[in-house]
């Protein structure tokens, strides 16, 4: 059994004690013999790191402190003490030594960062506070989530500043208290004393008034009457829509050009306190009065909130020459249900047209007109004329040919009055499908002048001035009838349709007793058989043929077919040297002819 005086309780010593060597305990062993007893210790502080902080006398058992102790090094000690004879004998069985190091107050509160940030929406409502011993000191209820941007709900906290301290913490060298020694004379804000969390204190956080708020924040140790330490607690606003954008003044004047479209007209400026760029401070412009014909658009400008007016569709100053239109703003999002409503939500907006000098216009563009072929010089053909938008200005219009290939056409350039120069005949290169195109300039006389082009397209009308022409005007045929005494005639007609084909093919009703030898018959539209009806002998005929075109009136015209009459072969073919008497006896006169017709009436 370990004897009472070997038995030795834990020893406190205090950190930072400065009288050095400093006696801690002595032991002794009950088997001590005056002078025989050798004591010694071992461990951390003796013989293992830190080496040298204690020591004892081998003789008397005195166990000293030899240096200075740091309780945040190393809290306490625990050593083996040892009892041994002169002849090195175990006397005592080992026992433990501890020493405990008692804490001082030498450690100052750290907060974990210089700088704490947190963000809370303007107008959040306070909590309830309760007492504490410094400004601004107060506890509050525990944080509150709530999402970005929305209104806080009653007693909003911010965010949580900590602090720790190396002290022991079951000693109130490490019991922190929190406050705050600066906000400003507002007094706006709160901390919980023991969490340190900060909160709102007082209504009337307005954005707009003051958007950031830098709070020197205090953590004290020995329940808040020891070591301080301070930090920084910076606290954003978040803007919520509760300001209304206004205009800037009631009304705003303008200017724009007519005909001008797709250009700006001019801006109308608004203020709004709320933070820009956001949704909060974005504007919404519209038209409400004064625009029934959608002539005008507005858009905002993302960057300056401005409003641009914009002409999306022409302006006639003839027409109307002033606007006055009604605009109203507000925000692309929502205004706060609390917020006031704005006082200059409206303003209005006069916008004035300036007359611009604007190009003549031809009404009636392309003009077709129809002129008979053939028609003099100087017959008029049409009065061509533009009229001018300029209503209001006194301008004169003038008048020039841009365009007449053929050189047929004069024109007035007071009048615009179109009169033929020359004979418009077919056939012409000039003609497109029977139809002639010239182009009209009108002038005006502004300062620069404007212009524009007509189209005049002319169509020619055929007139049947042309009768129809053999073709050709000589044939062969065999003598006899029915074997190969037939011969195919064709005609043509310099006039085009309907002035031309069918052509009406007849023997000359001149001369009824042609009829006994010949006989004409319908082939084609174009084209007729002349046949034999009787054998007649070889030799030259000349025919006078009555020609008819199909025009309105038909023109009709005698002509002489030089037809020889062959030796018939047994096919009905002429035979040799038939046609070299034929040739020598085309183009006999119609005297010849009266002999020959008398020739064959007394064959007959």
């Amino acid at each position: 059994r370990v004897k009472r005086a070997w038995v030795i309780p834990p020893i406190s010593v205090s950190e930072n004690h400065k009288r050095i060597p400093h006696l801690l305990v002595q032991i002794k062993s009950d088997k001590q013999q005056p002078g025989g007893v050798i004591y010694s210790i071992k461990g951390p502080g003796v013989d293992e790191e830190p080496l040298g902080i204690f020591s004892i006398d081998k003789f008397s058992g005195k166990v000293f402190l030899n240096a200075m102790l740091d309780r945040e090094e190393n809290d306490r000690y625990r050593l083996r003490a040892f009892a041994l004879d002169l002849g090195g004998v175990t006397l005592e069985d080992p026992t433990d030594l501890e020493i405990i190091v008692v804490d001082q107050n030498d450690n100052r509160p750290l907060f974990r960062q210089d700088v704490f940030t947190g963000r809370v929406v303007e107008g959040a409502e306070p909590g309830g506070s309760s007492r504490g011993s410094g400004p601004g000191w107060g506890a509050e209820p525990a944080l509150q989530q709530h999402p970005p941007g929305a209104p806080a709900a009653a007693g909003t906290c911010v965010m949580t500043v900590d602090a720790t301290d190396a002290d022991d913490p079951d000693t109130d060298n490490a019991a922190l208290r929190y406050s705050i020694l600066e906000q400003g004379a507002a007094g706006m804000f709160s901390i919980n004393a023991t969490t340190g969390e900060i909160c709102t204190a007082r209504p009337g956080l307005d954005r707009e008034t003051m958007g950031v708020y830098n709070l020197t924040v205090q953590a004290a140790d020995m329940s808040g009457d020891g070591l301080t330490t301070t930090a920084m607690a910076v606290i954003y606003l978040e803007d919520i829509n509760d300001n209304a954008p206004e205009f800037t003044k009631e009304e705003f004047s303008m200017e724009v050009e007519e005909q001008a479209a797709g250009v700006d007209v001019g801006r109308v400026f608004v203020h709004d306190k709320d933070l820009a760029g956001s949704s909060s401070w974005l504007a919404k412009f519209t038209i409400l009065e004064g625009d029934p014909e959608g002539a005008f658009a507005i858009r905002t400008d993302p960057h300056t909130n401005d409003g641009v007016l914009s002409v999306v569709k022409p302006l006639d100053h003839e027409v109307r020459d002033r606007f006055e239109l009604t605009v109203s703003v507000q925000n692309e999002r929502p205004l706060e249900p609390s917020a006031p409503a704005s006082p200059r939500a409206l303003a209005t907006v006069r916008v004035r047209v300036r007359d611009v000098n604007e190009a003549p216009v031809f009404r009636e563009n392309p003009r077709r007109i129809s002129v008979l072929e053939g028609t003099p010089p100087g017959t008029p053909v049409t009065t061509y004329t533009a009229s001018d938008p300029d209503s209001h200005q006194i301008q004169t219009l003038s008048y020039a040919l841009l365009y007449d290939p053929a050189d047929w056409l004069q024109l007035d350039p007071r009048s615009g009055t179109v009169r033929t120069k020359r004979e418009l005949l077919h056939p012409s290169a000039f003609l497109q499908g029977g139809w002639y195109i010239a182009l009209v300039l009108a002038r005006d006389d502004a300062e620069p002048p404007l212009s524009a082009t007509g189209t005049l397209s002319i169509e020619i009308l055929e007139v049947n001035d042309h009768a129809p022409q053999l073709q050709p005007p000589a044939g062969v045929l065999c003598g006899r009838p029915g074997r190969g005494g037939n011969l195919l005639l064709g005609a043509t007609d310099d006039d085009r349709p309907p002035h031309g084909a069918p052509f009406h093919f007849q023997l000359s009703p001149q001369h009824p007793q042609l009829a006994r030898n010949w006989s004409i018959a319908r082939f084609n539209v174009t084209h007729a058989v002349l046949a034999v009806l009787a054998e007649l002998p070889e030799g030259p005929y000349s025919l006078p043929l009555l020609l008819r075109d199909s025009g309105t009136p038909p023109r009709e015209q005698q002509q002489l077919l030089n037809v020889s009459v062959c030796h018939c072969g047994r096919d009905g073919t002429c035979l040799d040297g038939v046609l070299a008497a034929a040739t020598a006896g085309a183009g006999i006169t119609l005297g010849a002819l009266m002999i020959i017709l008398g020739s064959t009436i007394l064959l007959l």
